[in-house]
């Protein structure tokens, strides 16, 4: 009944593409696409852990081109209509990808990006065991984080960064299932990679199980020439088995006994099947074998991480099974039309779950899929919302955005609040020169085993007091920015995989957030909600020279969906946004958060009341405000505050009602304005940054600064049309101090008054 199921779903996914690509109107005449042969290639393997293996609290990431087989799943489970099939690919219909946030089936884990669903397992494996030993769940309620991947999967150096990663933390419960059809997109994968693979996965930890042969071949080895045959299956190049599959039988037996024909008992061996039978058998490998995948995950029930390999046919059952340009391949009307006809499934009932099986037996396979736990798969409740408690900015008359941030969240630490216990910090080996010491001092390493801070037991003197145990609140990673976004993407999404909130702060330095810009975005994709800190920034970090000096990050936050960005300025600042970010986290309509802060101390000042902080939240409020003389303003944000105000202080004199903008969101800044001047109904009224800007006197100019990209804030001029003399930084630094840096840059309040002048010169 199994391999009815699997023959059912690979003739609903070959439709489903057939019918985007040949039958739906196109208006653009461009090819829709799909992937047929990689539906084809995993079928039975997904079938195999859809209806047979997977318990009620296993979460499956499903690899990107298998898409479609996982909606044809969820059409016969009856979660998935008829019309989203008909629309796949289409507006508002099934996505080609796996998507949380896109598709309306359940979707664990979003998959795309090659290597991301598949390295995101593993960082999941990991919340779940934190969740128990928090006491979050139960043990009882734990399931498996299973990836299914493609073998061109593991050309992606993710995946080894992920593994290594896992080992270090001894990831259980967590399975990753190759299909390995030996085809890429463009070529055939290389022979001798099978056992590298093996080896590397066996080191770390993992148990391998290859699932090479299927039932009929492992009966023909028993026959006489049978241990011949299988000699030449592991000999036989990809390449080789690939085009013989694509030629048939007669090419098979052609083949066979030029090869091995002189071998006892392989002429029987050979004469006893036809043409049609010996295509069966060589293409009978275990990813195809029904009996041997139940076999296998059956016997893979302890929490033991496991690498399945389960060899398969690309485009297995298809007529271009086989063909190395097979990838993106698609059937053509008569050969679909044969297919259906194989299928014995009548012109007009393509469509029905169940058409060509008969009535008894399809009443028989709707109980069998019926009664499989995923047929009762119910979302987790929505996690309660954490109250944020008062965030007091710390004291001092010169203080770090970062610094103070350290101070911040020590605070909470001993504060013990409901959402203090639910914080989860982690980060890439940057965790004391980011200023994470004091809470990990004071909340603990998480580790499944005890661990004793051997220094301390030895009364050596160290500021950094850790121990790790189950009760530890910080999971400390190996220096791979890739892994700290996937981490932070696993915590983010475990109110909505477990049911259980919890409040991911991740720190990074600010230039190395481009080591993991696509998991970055991944993690955005789907919604998961965390605190990126990004810090130190900018050419303020000015002995460490150009490599370890941002500037593109500002604009990066820019145009990543579902991320806010804040720079501020000042601590009291910080404490605002931070109350905001960890309140946003929890929002349905809410989003992740990143912050840009600074290690260099500034001057803070004095606030006569609270009024700016509604517009700070919003992106930017007038620390000076203009009047009705002003003939320009200053806009700065982060830590040139301090050049900012020398040289509005210098220049008040001269330049009357000169105002001093201070950005805390550019990022939120541009959204709002653009949504405010499309005319596509998603808001009405000025934007706040048009607000702001309309205090000053039209034809008023705009300085601004930055220490990052200027064109983060330069785009300002194009509000409400006035001149800008953009500063800021767009070429790699240079070592030195801050006054040689600055100034060779552009950065200090005299490239401030200089720009100011260079205003008034251009005339309006």
């Amino acid at each position: 009944m199994l391999d009815i199921v699997d023959r059912h779903l690979r003739w609903l996914s070959a439709w489903t593409i057939h019918n985007a690509n040949h039958l739906r109107d196109s208006r653009d005449d461009l090819k829709v696409g799909g992937h047929q042969a990689s539906c084809a290639s995993i079928s039975t393997i997904m079938t195999a852990l859809s209806f047979h293996a997977l318990g009620p609290n296993d979460k499956v990431a499903v690899k990107p081109h298998a898409g479609p087989v996982l909606h044809a799943i969820h059409y016969l489970l009856g979660t998935q209509s008829r019309e989203k099939l008909q629309a796949f690919r289409g507006w508002g219909g099934a996505q080609s990808y796996p998507s949380r946030t896109k598709d309306v089936i359940p979707v664990d884990f979003s998959t795309g990006s090659v290597g991301l669903g598949v390295a995101v397992t593993a960082f999941a494996s990991l919340v779940q065991d934190y969740l128990v030993a928090h006491n979050a769940i139960a043990a009882a309620d734990t399931g498996r984080m299973i990836a299914l991947m493609g073998d061109a999967e593991l050309d992606e150096g993710n995946i080894y960064e992920c593994l290594i990663e896992g080992y270090k933390h001894d990831v259980r419960n967590c399975w990753w299932i190759v299909d390995y059809n030996r085809q890429s997109l463009d070529h055939t994968t290389a022979d001798r990679m099978f056992r590298r693979f093996d080896d590397i996965f066996r080191t770390c930890g993992w148990r391998v199980v290859t699932l090479k042969y299927g039932k009929l071949q492992q009966a023909a080895f028993r026959e006489p020439g049978g241990e011949a045959l299988r000699g030449w299956i592991d000999q036989t190049p990809n390449a080789d088995y690939a085009a013989l599959t694509y030629q048939g039988g007669e090419a098979w037996r052609a083949r066979l006994t030029a090869d091995i024909g002189g071998e006892r008992g392989v002429p029987t061996l050979l004469a006893r099947r036809d043409d049609a039978a010996l295509a069966r058998l060589m293409t009978n490998l275990g990813g195809h074998c029904m009996a041997s995948l139940t076999e296998a995950f059956d016997a893979a029930r302890d929490d033991t991480p496991t690498l399945f390999i389960a060899y398969t046919i690309k485009g297995h059952g298809l007529p271009f099974a086989g063909h190395k340009d097979n990838h993106a391949g698609l059937m053509n009307p008569a050969q679909i039309a044969s297919l259906r006809d194989e299928m014995g499934i009548a012109p007009g009932q393509e469509w029905e779950p169940w058409a060509g099986t008969g009535d008894n037996m399809a009443a028989a396979l709707a109980d069998l899929v019926a009664a499989t736990p995923i047929a009762r798969h119910r979302s987790p409740v929505a996690p309660a919302v954490l109250a944020v408690p008062p965030i007091v900015p710390p004291a001092g008359d010169e203080q770090s955005t970062q610094a103070a941030f350290g101070k911040i969240l020590l605070d909470l630490a001993k504060g013990g609040s409901p959402l203090a216990d639910r914080i989860v910090t982690t980060s890439p080996d940057v965790t004391v020169s980011t200023n994470l010491g004091a809470w990990v001092n004071q909340r603990g390493l998480f580790r499944r085993q005890q661990l004793a801070d051997v220094f301390r037991l030895a009364r050596i003197p160290s500021a950094q007091k850790w121990e790790g145990g189950a009760a530890g609140q910080h999971i400390e990673l190996g220096i791979a920015e890739n892994n700290l976004f996937l981490m932070l993407a696993a915590l983010g999404l475990a109110g909505a995989v477990f049911g259980e909130r919890l409040i991911p702060i991740g720190t990074v330095y600010d230039p190395f957030i481009a080591r993991g810009l696509d998991a970055l975005n991944y993690a955005c994709y789907q919604d998961a909600r965390f605190l990126l800190v990004a810090t130190p920034s900018g050419i303020t970090l000015g002995p460490e020279g150009g490599a370890h000096q941002s500037i593109n990050p500002p604009l990066i936050a820019m145009g990543q969906p579902g991320l806010r960005h804040y720079e501020p300025a000042f601590v009291d600042e910080l404490a605002v946004l931070l109350a905001e970010a960890l309140r946003l986290m929890q929002a349905p309509d809410g989003e992740s958060v990143y912050f840009r802060l600074s290690t260099r101390a500034v001057a803070q000042i004095a606030r006569s009341d609270d009024r700016w902080q509604a517009d700070a939240i919003r992106g930017a409020y007038w620390l000076k405000a203009p009047d009705e003389r002003a003939e320009a303003a200053i806009v700065v944000m982060g830590t040139l505050a301090t050049e900012a105000l020398q040289a509005w202080e210098e220049m008040r004199d001269d330049l009357p009602g000169l105002g001093l903008l201070v950005v805390t969101s550019p990022d939120l800044l541009h959204r709002d304005w653009s949504a405010a001047t499309t005319a596509d109904g998603r808001r009405r009224g000025a934007a706040h940054i048009a607000t702001l800007l309309a205090a000053l006197p039209r034809g008023a100019g705009l300085v601004t600064m930055i220490d990052g990209s200027p064109g983060a804030l330069s785009w300002l001029g194009g509000v409400d049309g006035r001149r800008v003399a953009p500063l800021g930084v767009d070429r790699f630094g240079q070592t030195g101090d801050l006054p040689d840096l600055y100034r060779h840059y552009r950065l200090d309040a005299e490239a401030a008054i200089d720009a100011m002048a260079h205003l008034f010169v251009r005339g309006p």
